[in-house]
């Protein structure tokens, strides 16, 4: 009974520790939308459609994740659901990023359910997050090709700090606490892979910052490629 309640204690404390990382997340959008930037003219009715469109595609892309077991364990996997959330960021602001980002994450929970005790998919929204956020701020606050450009490397740059000393300092001991994986296996499965991998500290370094870069510079180039092909067809611009 006592270790029944102390999961409950757990459970809740993650519970209440996303709920204020995502209020958070959403204020910050939202502010920052209200007093700097100038927000896109949409019904409300297109822009909750585009937001669903886009979060549908996302959570599509983000079912079909993979891992990279030679780069780092096999629970941190390798997606491209962030690029129509950059898409849908693009065109209608910070806001509705982060919308399309928790959106992607509730209906990949629906049509996939969970493997990582729910910490992997909060990481996937915090982190994305961490790289959407300031590149649709930086690209509203100045919309430019070279804007778009210069946001995502913060982004990028942003998303990889961050969310390397995220995974230190939170999720990797969480996800060893709910998952019921010792912190030292998790350790010893990059050992596996890094050799120079001995504590949290070089297994973040080693395994999750170049995972983090990999991604934020795919996702980036994508989206570069794709906005103009996919702005037309999608939000109906450009014309």
């Amino acid at each position: 009974m006592k270790d029944f309640f102390a999961q409950v204690q757990e459970n809740l404390s993650f519970v209440v520790v996303c709920a204020l990382i995502v209020i958070g997340i959403i204020a910050l959008a939202k502010l920052t939308e209200h007093f700097f930037l100038e927000k896109r003219q949409v019904t409300s009715a297109r822009r909750v459609s585009i937001v669903g469109i886009c979060a549908a595609i996302a959570a599509v892309l983000h079912i079909f994740d993979f891992p990279l077991p030679f780069m780092a364990p096999g629970f941190y996997k390798l997606d491209f659901s962030e690029i129509p959330v950059l898409l849908c960021g693009f065109y209608l602001g910070p806001t509705a990023a982060v919308a399309t980002e928790a959106v992607k994450i509730l209906l990949k929970l629906l049509m996939k359910s969970t493997t990582t005790a729910f910490v992997g998919d909060f990481a996937n929204f915090v982190v994305g997050c961490a790289l959407v956020l300031p590149a649709t701020i930086w690209y509203h606050a100045h919309k430019s090709r070279h804007s778009a450009l210069l946001g995502l490397i913060a982004g990028t740059v942003i998303m990889t700090v961050f969310g390397s000393l995220f995974n230190a300092v939170y999720l990797l001991p969480k996800f060893s606490q709910l998952y019921g994986l010792p912190l030292d296996q998790i350790i010893a499965m990059g050992s596996a892979i890094w050799s120079s991998i001995h504590d949290v500290s070089t297994f973040v370094l080693f395994c999750v910052a170049p995972l983090n870069l990999l991604k934020g510079v795919l996702v980036s180039v994508l989206t570069m490629l794709l906005y103009k092909k996919v702005a037309r067809p999608l939000f109906g611009i450009h014309q």
